[in-house]
């Protein structure tokens, strides 16, 4: 029973879930960044090599 109350008294699971949390956030943020500079990455070579082609 002690050890029952002593975890509900604790707060370090709902710490680890609030960075797990924040972590997920982050790297999905990263992910959405890097998809986006990709994409327009992609589209700027695309129009160097047409511009080069058409020369």
């Amino acid at each position: 029973m002690n050890a029952i109350s002593r975890f509900l008294r604790e707060d370090d699971a709902a710490t680890a879930v609030e960075y797990a949390f924040m972590l997920a956030l982050i790297l999905l943020a990263c992910i959405v960044a890097i998809a986006s500079f990709g994409a327009q990455t992609n589209t700027m070579y695309e129009n160097i090599e047409s511009e080069l082609l058409a020369h």
